[in-house]
C-alpha cells in the first residue's frame, strides 16, 4: 500500500467510528465491558470518538504525516513489536497508528484487559482493503513476543524493568508510569473546576493523562473545588470505583491521615504524583518560581499539565483537555514517528 492509500484507509476508519452504527462494534464494546468492568460503554465510546476526531481526520493525518520522511516502499520491511497496556480503552492505538502510517508491520501483544477493540478495527480495515492485512499481526495470548526489529512497550515501573532486560538489545521505546497534574492559582471559575473534573474522572482516573495531583497556593480554599467536583458524584455508583473509594477512605481513617471528602473523591496532602483510584493528592506552593522548580524535579513522572498558569518547562493544557491528545502529542514526549522513520 502507498502512504496515500494507508491514510485514506485510516480516514475511512474514522468515518466508520463516527457513524456509530455497527452491530459488530456494539458487540465488541459489550464483550470488553463484561471482561473488564472498568471499560464501561460510555468510556469506550468516549475513547473511540476521541480517536476518530483527533487521529483519523483526513486533513490532520496528512498534515502530520508530511512532517516525516516516510518510506515509499509499498510492503512492510520492518516488524515493530508493540506491548500494549490495558488501563483505558484502546490506549495503544496511537502506537499502532504510527507503525501503520510509517509503512511497517506491527506485531502486537495485547493486554488481556483490552483484547477486543483493536483487532476488530484492524479486521474492518482488512475487509475494506485486503492489502492492509500484512501491516498488523497479533501475538496469541499465551505466546511471547518475538521476531521483531524494534519494540515499543508500555507498562508500570515494575514491568518497565523487565522490558529493559528483555528488549534492551533492540531499538526500543519503553514507557513507565506517568501522571497528569493541575496547577491552580485560586482564580479559577466554577466552570474551570468543573472542566478539571473531566481531567480527574474520565476513565475513572486510570489513564496516564488523568490528573492525579493538584498544586495549590498556600491558603487555598477547597470548598468551591469540592463542590464543582461533586457534580461527578454518579461515578460512585460504579462498583469497582466505590469499592476503591471505601477501601481508601477506611485506610485514611485507620491511619489518622487528614483528608477532604466530597462523597466521590478523596483529597490528601502528599508529595507523590501517583494517587490511588478515587483519590487525588495535593501540595502547596509559594509562587511561580517555586512551582516551576517542583515540576522540574518531577518532569520524568509528568505526562501533561492543565492550568491557566504559564510554566517554564511545560506547555499547559486548558482545563478539561488532558484526555484529548492530538497526533503529535506523543506519550512521554518521545516522537514515535521519528523513531520509526529513522530505524536502519
Amino acid at each position: 500500500m502507498t502512504l496515500r492509500e494507508r491514510l485514506d484507509l485510516l480516514a475511512e476508519l474514522g468515518h466508520y467510528l463516527r457513524s456509530g452504527d455497527d452491530a459488530e462494534l456494539d458487540a465488541a464494546i459489550q464483550k470488553s465491558y463484561l471482561e473488564n468492568s472498568w471499560f464501561t460503554e460510555a468510556n469506550t465510546r468516549n475513547a473511540l470518538n476521541a480517536i476518530a476526531g483527533a487521529f483519523l481526520d483526513q486533513e490532520k493525518l496528512e498534515a502530520w504525516a508530511k512532517q516525516y520522511g516516510i518510506s515509499k516502499i509499498q510492503h512492510p520491511d520492518k516488524t515493530i513489536g508493540l506491548v500494549m497496556a490495558g488501563n483505558i480503552p484502546l490506549v495503544g492505538f496511537h502506537d499502532w497508528l504510527c507503525v501503520f502510517v510509517a509503512g511497517q508491520r506491527a506485531k502486537i501483544k495485547l493486554s488481556d484487559k483490552d483484547k477486543r477493540l483493536l483487532p476488530l478495527l484492524v479486521k474492518k480495515m482488512g475487509e475494506w482493503a485486503h492489502e492492509s492485512w500484512e501491516y498488523t499481526g497479533f501475538v496469541p495470548e499465551n505466546e511471547p513476543l518475538k521476531d521483531f526489529d524494534a519494540v515499543i512497550a508500555t507498562g508500570s515501573n515494575n514491568t518497565a524493568r523487565y522490558f529493559e532486560q528483555y528488549f534492551g538489545k533492540y531499538p526500543h521505546i519503553i514507557r513507565r508510569n506517568r501522571n497528569g497534574v493541575a496547577v491552580l492559582n485560586g482564580l479559577e471559575t466554577m466552570a474551570d473546576l468543573y472542566a478539571l473534573g473531566r481531567d480527574i474522572f474520565t476513565y475513572f482516573g486510570l489513564g496516564c493523562r488523568n490528573v492525579s495531583k493538584l498544586y495549590v497556593p498556600h491558603g487555598y480554599h477547597f470548598d468551591t473545588l469540592l463542590e464543582a467536583l461533586h457534580e461527578y458524584r454518579d461515578i460512585i455508583h460504579h462498583d469497582k470505583y466505590k469499592n476503591n473509594f471505601d477501601y481508601n477512605l477506611t485506610l485514611l481513617i485507620l491511619n489518622q491521615v487528614p483528608y477532604k471528602n466530597n462523597g466521590c473523591l478523596l483529597l490528601t496532602e502528599e508529595s507523590s504524583l501517583k494517587a490511588r483510584i478515587a483519590s487525588v493528592h495535593y501540595e502547596y506552593y509559594d509562587d511561580l518560581f517555586d512551582i516551576d522548580a517542583r515540576l522540574a524535579e518531577k518532569k520524568d513522572e509528568i505526562q501533561c499539565v492543565v492550568s491557566h498558569v504559564n510554566l517554564r518547562d511545560f506547555a499547559v493544557l486548558p482545563f478539561g483537555k488532558s484526555q484529548e491528545p492530538g497526533l503529535s502529542d506523543y506519550a512521554d514526549g518521545v516522537d514515535v514517528m521519528r523513531f520509526l522513520t529513522e530505524l536502519v
